[in-house]
């Protein structure tokens, strides 16, 4: 079926309305009406061809959240009518090890990202939820137990969210445990969010001042300027667990000082250029550690939409039509966003 899409056919051109081809629902598939989809930095990325390798003509779009249509005979978890989303995968290979696990994202066999992968559709590559509509395996679709009215801030959960939920969960944010966030921004808003209502104390790190009320707002404890050294100074040797969502090159070390002895540093931003090499002696004298983690896994992201839907938890959003995508990645470069932009997909009517 044809589809109202916006997309780009080139890294050097903008992106334009378009019209692409979605299958019609197989047995296992669920037709979803996208309603809104979030903006991730990775669509800016992908689409401008700034990581290598993007196929053209290229639909992104990560974070989608929209209402089912249509179902294969033999889908037995949805039913037309529902909310559903669809994060940053549509396809893994379903039986290696991490897939068993339940660890998707970690596929052995390399999992089919949402847009940008390999697929048997035309036209050979998947097409992402900067579009009307979108068919994806049930195994895939994610229910969303917000509030319609919340379904909108709901979208950058798929991807924001499940990023910082994801080594969260793994490194036991929670009662007794003080928590790092680094950076206050579309993953690290989230990540205060999460870990305040997970119950760990929060403590937010930013290089502006201008951000300490807004962390607070977010749920932060505390809230750290990492170019004070007094401030930093003040906390040498005491987190069980930071995340680190800044994606540009900095020093880590002067963050690796402030664990505690086995405590972890866990990054989940791609910075362009390396970081500088950190002091490995701050490592083997405090037992620490640098981790990194990517998205999280079908039931794990299942399991922070309800526990996200449980707590009002929700992305700080900003909507926009389609048509100023290309002002919105300008912005997102500069920061000037809070937290996250969402398409509001109705305006590819318009």
């Amino acid at each position: 079926m044809t589809t109202k899409a916006y997309g780009a056919h080139a890294g050097d051109q903008p992106l334009q309305a378009m019209d692409i081809q979605r299958r019609a629902p197989g047995a296992s598939d669920v037709q979803i009406d996208i309603a809104f989809c979030g903006v991730c930095h990775s669509d800016l990325h992908t689409v401008r061809s700034e990581w290598g390798g993007t196929k053209y003509p290229c639909v992104p779009g990560h974070e989608i959240v929209g209402h089912v249509s249509a179902v294969g005979d033999g889908v037995t978890r949805f039913n037309v009518g529902d909310r559903v989303g669809v994060g940053c995968m549509v396809g893994s290979c379903r039986h290696c090890d991490a897939c068993g696990e339940g660890l998707e994202q970690y596929c052995e066999n390399g999992f089919v990202g949402t847009y940008n992968g390999a697929t048997d559709d035309v036209p050979g590559h998947t097409l992402g939820g900067y579009s009307q509509r979108i068919v994806v395996d049930e195994n895939f679709v994610l229910q969303i137990r917000h509030p319609e009215a919340q379904l909108a801030a709901v979208a950058p959960l798929l991807c924001a969210g499940i990023t910082t939920w994801s080594p969260l969960r793994h490194w036991q944010a929670g009662p007794g445990k003080k928590v790092g966030i680094v950076g206050i921004g579309g993953l690290g808003h989230m990540g205060i969010k999460l870990a305040h209502a997970m119950g760990a104390h929060v403590v937010a790190f930013t290089t502006s001042a201008g951000k300490r009320d807004d962390a607070k707002a977010l749920g932060a404890d505390e809230v750290v300027v990492s170019r004070n050294a007094e401030e930093m100074q003040a906390h040498a040797g005491s987190f069980d667990f930071i995340l680190n969502t800044v994606a540009a090159s900095h020093d880590l070390d002067a963050f690796i000082r402030l664990l505690k002895r086995d405590g972890t540093m866990c990054l989940v931003g791609v910075p362009a250029q390396p970081h500088p090499s950190p002091n490995i002696g701050q490592l083997i004298f405090g037992r620490r550690a640098i981790a990194g983690s990517l998205i999280g896994g079908i039931a794990e992201t299942q399991e922070m939409l309800d526990f996200c839907a449980e707590h009002g938890i929700v992305s700080d959003i900003e909507m926009i039509p389609v048509q100023q995508i290309d002002d919105a990645y300008e912005r997102m470069l500069k920061s000037d966003v809070k937290y996250r932009f969402v398409i509001d997909n109705a305006s590819l009517t318009g």
